[in-house]
């Protein structure tokens, strides 16, 4: 099989498909994408979208304008693929930039598959939900056009794969039935318990299990991952509990949303309203991935909170190494965590039941002993990388390939 991956930022959520794939020799793989990146036994092609979007292009359509400037980007690495022998059997694409508007007409006997990650809405997931931030009538219509290019997308694809239930459900409903639910995977050999586990933080101090940890983590420190509500609940919670550290992982960046209108970070913010002790609470910014596990893995509570929108990595990682969640009563989370068995669930918005959840999850070791452990299996049973969602993502596109429906899940 010939197979032609396209993601932006090389390899994005392919990573385990695309080097499975890339080393069996009975199968030809190629990457399209803006990151240079060599992939070990695949055709790797870098594009560069020719302009940026224009500076008066309307703004309801200015994301779009750039997408397609990305898809016109995708199409010429096509074509020199395409010079060079390589013409696809299947095309796993992520439509969120553009890049697999025009796939289809450079190669109309592929079998598109689109990553479908996210469809967006005006009412009912992340936008609207925080009342902190009310939407406008000019914010509805600027979203309703967000989805121009993921539209043109679905209508040109063959199938698509959404990481959750919750995720494929914001799709509308006629393009549900051809939507398969499987997530990119955990690997669970990698993420596992470790009670020798240490943290050594910038000023020498080394933590262990033995000592009172919580833990929070995002890819940057915002409101779409519940960053407001955290600062307020560890800020009681430093108050309430004198042997307390609090690690924090993460940048001081906007993956989502927007910064302070006032300025500054979400961050700086948050500690100039809360003002937690400083000497208690550590953010160690962005780490690499074993520093980051093993943040996970001396932590006795772990806090993800979350928008109605994409569920984090980071979450099943915490659960597969052993950590008790305290999370948002929000989906995708309530997908995952059951209230008492697999974790703990809390309102997004309250902070001072945060903290009350999180000093439950201190407060009873034994306890919290048994809910680690359903976490842990609830990871591995449903998304273990080896043995779940990689046979599962090539069982698809072997599927596509042939012909033959694949499966997906009933509303």
């Amino acid at each position: 099989m010939r197979i032609l991956f396209v993601h932006q930022n090389t390899p994005g959520q392919y990573k385990h498909l695309v080097r499975r794939f890339a080393a069996d020799p009975a199968h030809q793989v190629a990457f399209i994408g803006k990151a240079q990146r060599s992939i070990s036994g695949a055709r790797t092609v870098v594009y560069r979208p020719s302009r940026e979007a224009g500076a008066a292009t309307h703004p309801y359509i200015h994301l779009f304008e750039g997408q397609i400037l990305h898809g016109q980007g995708a199409v010429r690495a096509g074509l020199a693929l395409q010079k060079d022998g390589f013409t696809p059997d299947v095309i796993c694409a992520h439509p969120g930039w553009g890049e697999a508007l025009f796939l289809k007409d450079v190669f109309p006997d592929a079998k598109l598959m689109l990553y479908c990650e996210f469809f967006y809405k005006s009412d009912g997931s992340d936008v609207g939900f925080d009342p902190e931030r009310p939407v406008t009538l000019d914010a509805r219509c600027r979203i309703r056009t967000k989805n121009a290019a993921l539209l043109v997308g679905l209508e040109a694809a063959d199938w698509g794969v959404s990481p959750t239930q919750w995720q494929r459900r914001q799709h509308p409903a006629v393009f549900r039935p051809r939507i398969s639910v499987v997530h990119d995977g955990v690997d669970t050999d990698l993420c596992r318990p470790d009670p020798a586990a240490t943290v050594t933080l910038p000023d020498g101090r080394v933590l262990s299990r033995a000592d009172e940890v919580v833990t929070y983590v995002a890819r940057n420190l915002e409101p779409y991952r519940g960053f407001p509500t955290f600062m307020r609940a560890a800020a009681e919670l430093l108050r309430r509990r004198p042997n307390l550290r609090i690690l924090v992982v993460g940048g001081d960046e906007v993956s989502y949303g927007a910064p302070p209108a006032e300025g500054g970070t979400w961050r700086e913010r948050m500690m100039a309203e809360t003002q937690p002790d400083p000497a208690r609470i550590h953010f160690l910014g962005k780490i690499p991935y074993d520093a980051f596990l093993s943040v996970l893995r001396v932590t006795r509570a772990h806090i993800y909170l979350t928008y109605p929108f994409v569920l984090s990595w980071s979450m099943l990682e915490a659960m597969a190494c052993g950590a008790v969640i305290v999370g948002s009563d929000t989906p995708p989370v309530a997908e995952v965590i059951e209230d008492g068995r697999n974790g703990l669930l809390v309102d997004f918005f309250d902070p001072k039941a945060v903290a009350d959840r999180v000093e439950e999850a201190l407060d009873d070791p034994v306890g919290m002993a048994t809910v680690a452990a359903a976490a842990r299996r609830t990871v591995v049973e449903r998304f273990d990388l080896a043995s779940v969602c990689l046979p599962a993502q090539i069982r698809l596109l072997e599927d596509l390939h042939a012909g033959r429906l694949p499966l997906f899940p009933a509303d």
